[in-house]
């Protein structure tokens, strides 16, 4: 599944695309994703500039003056730029076409993805409205986390993971950003100090960080909008390194079930 390297880079690659240009049609193929496609988007679309193209959490949120599109690239989602006239495939759901003879291309061969139509405030939208902060931006920071974290019994990694208190750390990230911390996945939260705590806020937004700048990771299918794949794979401490030696002390990195997640760790360099 994406997380939020990978809707960050599709981001960036759309924007650079799509900010300014005007949606001359809307294609709906398949409307039955993960909530079924507005059936007068084609309606309310048509003519309008796309003002700017933003992130929250791994929502892109499309201006387009009177609303706003909110899209999701779910578990196998990309958006693609192409030319107008490219023939379609079996699980190319929805075009964007634009008013350059190009378009911005849903597939989603396992239509978990959205396409959503929102007017007034868009961060009041059900699917936004209770997310916590944004890990890369000020709000998020070691004092947050502490407060966040206090008489939490549950894990730090599934801490982390909980977009009401964060949100995008998802599970590679939050392995490889525990692992650059020096802290057990299965540490109780609450059991974190604050110093510890801006030890994790440090290199939760540096692997992020660096993840963004490598693309993000390509496990199965994610490209990004021009079709390359991301890199940050290769860079991996632990993520999906069970049994192999740790790349700083040579211990065996250990693979563990949390929250029906596999968790991967050294039990040496990480406490």
């Amino acid at each position: 599944m994406p997380e939020l390297p990978e809707v960050e880079t599709t981001r960036r690659g759309l924007a650079a695309h799509l900010t300014g240009l005007t949606i001359a049609d809307v294609v709906i193929r398949n409307a039955r994703l993960r909530w079924p496609i507005p059936k007068n988007l084609p309606k309310l679309l048509r003519g309008k500039i796309i003002l700017s193209l933003k992130r929250r959490a791994k929502y892109l949120l499309m201006d387009c003056g009177n609303g706003t599109l909110i899209l999701h690239l779910g578990m196998t989602g990309s958006l693609r730029i192409m030319p107008a006239n490219t023939p379609t495939g079996k699980h190319d759901h929805f075009d964007l076409v634009l008013s350059n003879c190009t378009l911005m291309r849903l597939r989603d061969p396992r239509r978990f993805g959205a396409v959503l139509w929102h007017t007034g405030e868009v961060h009041t939208h059900p699917l936004l409205a209770t997310l916590g902060p944004e890990p890369l931006e000020n709000d998020f920071d070691a004092r947050y986390l502490y407060q966040a974290t206090r008489e939490r019994s549950v894990s730090i990694k599934q801490c982390i993971m909980n977009n009401r208190i964060v949100v995008g750390v998802g599970n590679i990230y939050a392995n490889e950003a525990l692992f650059r911390a020096g802290i057990k996945p299965q540490l109780a939260a609450g059991k974190l100090s604050l110093p510890r705590c801006a030890k994790l806020v440090e290199e939760i937004r540096a692997t992020l960080a660096e993840a963004i700048k490598l693309g993000g990771s390509t496990l199965r299918d994610f490209v990004d909008t021009s079709g390359q794949p991301g890199y940050f794979q290769q860079h991996y401490w632990v993520y999906g390194r069970g049994g192999e030696p740790c790349r700083k002390c040579g211990s065996l990195i250990k693979q563990i079930k949390q929250g029906q997640r596999s968790s991967f760790y050294c039990g040496t360099c990480q406490r």
